[in-house]
């Protein structure tokens, strides 16, 4: 299946196709496109969208009164909840895609920087996704031990 989003992508449009990649849809094919013609390409292709106004899958209001990233809009579509390495890395990239709560966890500010400075060493989106995968695999696994420490320690 095809997943389109807008071009130029940092932190909710790296995460959401590393997820998508590796839980949901193993033979998706990432599609960056113009803002502008995000739902139009979409339709056009019978593709998912998302992280676009509009789109299938974006920002949504979370149970608690707050706003859900793109990320976590998934993680509940797709009825990931209940793995804790994935709400681990959820906390992350909330932090680091919703300005308000960029202080919510420790790692967002970093996550950020790491998104925003991709815009600028890398141009073509593709390549950009594929150099920012790594990130959220090492993210991945470091959540993934902190979730096992935690499990043991309790």
């Amino acid at each position: 299946m095809k997943w389109i989003t807008r071009a130029r992508p940092k932190t909710d449009r790296i995460a959401c196709p590393w997820l998508i990649t590796r839980f949901i849809d193993s033979g998706a094919e990432i599609v960056y496109v113009p803002a502008d013609q995000v739902l139009t390409a979409a339709a056009g292709a019978d593709a998912r969208s998302f992280d676009a106004p509009g789109a299938d899958y974006a920002h949504r209001p979370n149970p608690d009164g707050g706003e859900w990233c793109t990320f976590e809009t998934l993680i509940h579509e797709f009825h990931l909840d209940d793995n804790p390495a994935l709400a681990r890395l959820a906390k992350i990239v909330h932090a680091a895609d919703i300005a308000a709560d960029i202080d919510t966890d420790v790692l967002g500010p970093g996550l950020l920087a790491i998104g925003l400075g991709g815009l600028d060493v890398e141009t073509d989106d593709q390549q950009l996704l594929a150099r920012g995968t790594f990130v959220y695999d090492a993210l991945f696994a470091w959540c993934t031990q902190q979730v096992r420490a935690t499990a043991t320690s309790a």
